[in-house]
Order: C-alpha cells, then structure tokens, then sequence
C-alpha cells in the first residue's frame, strides 16, 4: 500500500495556494462594466425544402457584462448569436433571440438582445429550366454583322422560392465583346440570374460563340403583330407594345420574296403564371433570311388568370 504524505512538495503546495489567492484578488478587484456590441447572427438547422424571402438579417445587437479587463479584451468577432430554424415552416414565422442563444468567452455575461425577436418569411423550395440568354457587347468592324448567337448549354436549372422561379425568364451571360471583329468570337463567361433570390443549381460558365459575318442586304418589316407563345391553361396574356418591328438580312432576291406575313414575331410565355413581365422579343420566318432585331427588343407582358 503507499503510503501518502501530505507535507511533500509543500513549497509547491504553497506556492500555487499564493499564486491562485493572487489571482483572485486581482480579478475580484476589477470593476464590473458593460458593453454593447453588434455582433453576426448564425442561422443553423435550416429546414430542407424551405427558403427565406427576402434578405435575413446578419448582425444583432447584444449587451454583454464581466470584468473590465475581461471586456477590454473581447471583440465582436468573439461573440455570435445564434438562430435555430428546425421548427421553421411555408409563411411568415417569428423567432426569439435570447441572450442563451448567444456564444460568449467565459466570463462575459450576455445580458441583453436587440432586436428580441426576428421575423423570417419562409417559401417552398423550387426548381426550373430556363434558357441561357447570351449578351452581345460592341460593333463589328465595319461591314461585318453579329450573325447568330449561340450558348453552350442552353438552358440551365435554377434554384430558388417558388413565386421567383415562376417570375424567372431567362439566364444571363456576362457580356461577349465583338468590338472590331472580323470572324466568329468564342468566350466562355459565368452565367447569373439577376432576381438576388434566384441562384444556379449548379454554378457553371457557357460557352457563348457569336457568328460575325460580312453585311449583305438588310430590310425592316414593321408593323408585325407580337404573338404570345406557350401560355398557361387558364391564363391570357397581353402584350406591349402589341406590335413590333423587325429586321431582316439576306441576298437582294430573298429580301424582295419576303411579304409582312412571312414574318412572325412573338414571346415565349412557356411556364410564366400570372404577374408582369418583361421578355425578349423573337422572331422567325419562312423564307431564307436572316433574323437582325427586333424593336423595341424588350416587351411587356401582363398576364392574368383567365377567370379575371
């Protein structure tokens, strides 16, 4: 059996005794103070299926109190409040914020939160494909056209609340500068979206090529009716302006065959439900010629339930 002696290392013994006594006094004597601090806000176990509408807020303000010299030494960046969403379903949902909901260094008492409740506006989760628009910047030399326009993919998924995915058209490239060119320009340029609750599935470049060709002939048809393509069952659609004009490139034999009615103007309305909008203006036709613009090049569309 060993036998314990409870003199060995007494000096030690004491010294630590005289060490922690000192410690204390030193910490007993400081003055109690408090501080206010903005400081981030976590948002943590957020539901699958659910996104939030609009901008959540990402700083909270908190009071916090401990010793002078503890305070003294503790920055915002020490401190986070922290939101637990797993009970968070579809509308508007309120959520308290406790200063037992913020992390703090030991010795800082956390005894206030502002603001003492969020207000978070939750919406099913959505997906959808839509086409990926390629944007054109500049003029060719001078006698060249933009022939055809062409993004590799063509359409992309996008990911967002419901009431967004059905407002969203169309995906965006940065633009392809064609300034000065003389032959087809290829880039490869990052997609978006321009609605801020709209995001890619998957983040992902397209590879725009833009065919410049030497300027033949060109005509404009004005006057052409705006078609609505595409629109919903129990849906109707107005346009505006309802009429458009359009421009037209080829030989001077295909451009004299060309009547008004071989050209068809129209927007595609495919998967839009009820709100306004403003889409790119199309078109096509039946003889062999190319397709320039349209103008106006944007046009706006309401749509509206058919029972209305």
């Amino acid at each position: 059996m060993t036998t314990i002696w409870p003199f060995r290392h007494f000096g030690l013994k004491l010294l630590s005794v005289g060490l922690a006594l000192l410690l204390w006094m030193a910490v007993s004597g400081e003055e109690t103070v408090e501080r206010g601090l903005r400081v981030s806000l976590e948002l943590q176990q957020f539901p699958a299926g659910l996104e939030i509408l609009g901008e959540p807020p990402s700083t909270v303000d908190v009071r916090v109190r401990g010793a002078s010299g503890t305070l003294s030494r503790v920055s915002a960046a020490d401190i986070v409040a922290v939101l637990d969403l797993r009970a968070a379903r579809v509308g508007r949902r309120l959520f308290h914020l406790t200063p037992d909901q913020v992390r703090a260094p030991f010795g800082v008492e956390v005894v206030q939160v502002t603001p003492p409740t969020v207000a978070l506006m939750f919406e099913n989760s959505a997906t959808r494909q839509v086409p990926v628009v390629p944007a054109v910047d500049g003029k060719p030399a001078p006698g060249y056209v933009v022939g055809k326009v062409a993004a590799d993919p063509e359409t992309v998924e996008i990911v967002g609340p419901e009431s967004a995915i059905e407002r969203a058209a169309e995906a965006l490239t940065e633009p392809v500068s064609v300034a000065g060119a003389r032959d087809r320009v290829r880039e490869t340029v990052t997609v978006g979206l321009l609605d801020p609750a709209l995001r890619l599935k998957n983040a992902r470049a397209a590879t725009v090529t833009v065919q410049v060709l030497p300027a033949p002939l060109e005509r404009t048809v004005r006057d052409r009716p705006v078609h609505l393509r595409n629109l919903g069952p129990n849906l109707a659609a107005q346009a505006l302006p309802p009429v458009v004009a359009v421009g037209l490139r080829g030989s001077r034999e295909a451009l004299n065959g060309v009547e008004p009615d071989d050209i068809t103007a129209y927007v595609d309305l495919a998967g839009l439900g009820s709100g306004q909008y403003k889409l790119s203006g199309r078109a096509d036709t039946s003889r062999e010629v190319g397709i320039t613009h349209v103008e106006p090049a944007t046009i706006q569309v309401r749509i509206t339930s058919a029972k209305n």
